[in-house]
């Protein structure tokens, strides 16, 4: 594991800087007490299959998470919600999950595509761009929704038909990179929209990953978001608007230590836990408060 560094205190509104005073002073008898209490006390009814995955309101502060896209599945972590690679996740394991009452969430890239994707092909030219933040990945053309469209919601329907009740979009923020194509923000606010509306037509639960700049626009049209490095970044109070709205935040860190930032992110009211960038098994979690 990298050697733990400790991150600067970021900027915060007056109203999470006093809720982060309260934490520091209240925070070690917390966790030991969070460590000492089963995390699923207050586990609430999963969404039966087929159906989107619903985030109660009064769970947003409860919520435990895992975030794994490689090495194999590890279904024993103590969380309430995974977060998996749809193509490499079988329907097994996913029935497994969901016996354990695992909240299941598929990640789908939606703004950029793989040539090793099995629905590459289906992609043409036209509306690939610039190299993506994903190796060998190229940008997709939003604009393109009709191209775009039909591929995507198969992407969906892969989740769907797997047993997974919701969705993280990922690379759906092309407009503020060098995507090869003239992007702007309206251009991404619309896609987005789109999407959300076509992943609630079939039945999952829509999730924001990245994209922190649209978050004040976007979080009445998604129902989660998924955060990394804030932290780091120093843009936490960037993701308030869902937890203001009794929405979920999923957030990781690569680096730092679990004593620094959690005392600043569970403040803010976000499920956190510390990860190896490439999204294995290992995990260590906030406590939950």
């Amino acid at each position: 594991m990298p050697p733990a560094t400790r991150e600067l205190p970021m900027r915060i509104r007056p109203r999470a800087r006093a809720v982060g005073r309260g934490l520091r002073r209240a925070l070690p008898a917390c966790l030991a007490l969070a460590l000492a209490v089963p995390l699923y006390a207050c586990r609430v009814e999963l969404a039966r299959p087929g159906a989107p995955t619903t985030w109660p309101a009064e769970s947003v502060r409860r919520w435990q998470w895992q975030w794994q896209l490689t090495g194999a599945l590890d279904p024993g972590v103590d969380a309430d919600v995974f977060l998996l690679d749809p193509v490499a996740t079988t329907a097994a394991q996913t029935a497994e999950l969901r016996s354990r009452d695992r909240r299941l969430v598929c990640q789908v890239h939606v703004g950029s595509v793989l040539p090793t994707d099995p629905d590459a092909d289906r992609f043409p030219a036209r509306v690939r761009g610039s190299a993506s933040r994903r190796p060998e990945s190229s940008w997709l053309d939003v604009r393109q929704w009709d191209t775009l469209r039909p591929v995507l919601a198969d992407r969906f329907r892969l989740c769907r038909g797997k047993g997974f009740g919701a969705v993280a979009l990922a690379d759906a923020d092309g407009y503020a990179h060098r995507s090869g194509f003239p992007l702007d923000f309206d251009d991404a606010l619309l896609f987005n929209r789109r999407l959300a509306e076509l992943a609630r037509a079939l039945d999952l639960s829509p999730g924001l990953l990245g994209n922190t700049e649209q978050v004040t626009a976007l979080a009445p049209d998604f129902d989660f978001a998924v955060d990394e490095e804030c932290v780091r970044l120093r843009r936490c109070a960037k993701l308030l608007p869902f937890v203001e709205a009794g929405k979920p935040v999923f957030h990781v860190e690569y680096t730092g230590s679990t004593e620094d930032f959690c005392v600043e992110t569970v403040g803010y009211g976000f499920a956190s836990i510390r990860k190896d960038r490439d999204l294995d098994a290992w995990r260590v979690a906030c406590p939950v408060l």
